[in-house]
């Protein structure tokens, strides 16, 4: 459902899940075998980690209740913040023009906003428009958007519109070079609106689906369903309440619904770990109590999914202080999905499962006091 760079960034990423795929099983096992054939001592800890999670035992089950005190009222706060502010969407999705321009000299963004504000808003005919102007990548870039005639199509209309922009900017910086013109007419964000539902809404059903022909229960599936509806809840909430707060740009276009979806993507893959580790405990321990076995077969995962999560987020993390402004947003988003996922994974997706099926609850034995 995407498209340009965004149709680019999902190619890249499909390349890397299969060679990271087969990375792990073909390549590892070769080190491992060539270090085994030499007799290797072949160590998976330091001293500082060697007993690290071996000891743990969260109540993830006991404390459900509490987790879902806890997510709903960080959903709660977020779908308030997007009835009352909603999101700053970007030119994709509100119809308009954006340009990119990179001046010789530090840009003079509030120069530019001003005389922008003051020219667009004399030429327009339907009174009101809007204005966004920021520094993206380095100190004399800027990127400017608007909706100003953005109803309106055809070459000429472009060219007046391109013309009376970049006057406006040499007003105020006459040394400038355009690097990007765009326009996105209402008829196109409305089609790129549609799709990005489509992705959203389609890609979780069939998880859901898979989910249940993978381990042949609807409860693990609804658990799932509910914990990627939990983290796309939250990353959208979040964009909600921060955007204007924080100090960079958390428009939301095209990239952020491909953040959106990665973010679903992670939440997913976490979730099937944990849900494969329950399946192989309850087969293990039939006659134990199935809170306890459930909340065993969690903190057995710990180390692998905070591992995993860290190592993620440090990525992330890299990339959102040294990548440039301009991606920002699209990184922030994956760090706030990153967390969610992992925390809906123990939290929300497991205890759902739980408290949808009696066999998982119960098991063997009395249930154990919480």
């Amino acid at each position: 459902f995407g498209s340009g760079p965004i149709k680019g960034f999902a190619t890249t990423l499909i390349i890397g899940i299969f060679t990271s795929l087969f990375s792990a099983i073909f390549i590892t096992r070769l080190l491992f075998i060539w270090q085994l054939d030499r007799k290797k001592n072949i160590r998976f800890s330091t001293s500082l980690t060697k007993d690290a999670f071996t000891k743990i035992n969260i109540g993830f089950i006991q404390k459900r209740k509490f987790y879902y005190v806890i997510s709903g009222l960080i959903v709660a706060g977020g779908i308030a913040s997007l009835a009352v502010r909603g999101l700053n969407t970007g030119v994709d999705f509100t119809g308009g023009r954006t340009w990119r321009i990179a001046f010789v000299d530090k840009a003079q963004v509030d120069n530019i906003k001003k005389s922008l504000d003051e020219g667009l808003v004399d030429a327009s005919q339907a009174g009101a428009v809007d204005i966004e102007v920021k520094t993206i990548e380095q100190s004399n870039k800027v990127k400017i958007t608007t909706n100003f005639r953005s109803g309106e199509k055809g070459t000429e209309v472009n060219n007046e519109v391109d013309a009376l922009v970049k006057k406006l900017c040499n007003d105020v910086q006459p040394v400038f070079k355009v690097e990007e013109s765009r326009t996105v007419d209402p008829t196109i964000s409305d089609d790129i609106k549609a799709s990005a539902g489509w992705a959203v809404s389609v890609s979780l059903i069939i998880i859901f689906l898979y989910i249940i022909i993978r381990f042949r229960k609807w409860q693990y599936g609804l658990g799932a369903l509910v914990a990627m509806l939990h983290d796309v809840a939250i990353v959208l909430g979040l964009f909600s309440m921060l955007y204007g707060i924080l100090p960079f740009s958390m428009e939301v276009d095209q990239a952020f619904i491909a953040a959106i979806l990665t973010v679903v993507g992670y939440s997913i893959n976490d979730t099937v770990v944990v849900f494969d580790r329950i399946r192989e405990f309850t087969g293990l321990y039939k006659r134990e109590n199935g809170v306890i076995v459930v909340n065993r077969a969690l903190n057995s995962t710990l180390s692998r999914t905070v591992n995993t999560s860290l190592s993620t987020f440090m990525v992330l993390l890299i990339i959102f202080l040294f990548g440039g402004e301009a991606i920002k947003g699209f990184t922030f988003a994956l760090m706030i999905g990153v967390v969610a996922g992992t925390y809906s994974s123990l939290c929300i997706a497991t205890p759902t499962a739980v408290d949808l099926s009696k066999s998982l609850r119960d098991g063997g034995a009395p249930s154990p006091t919480a």
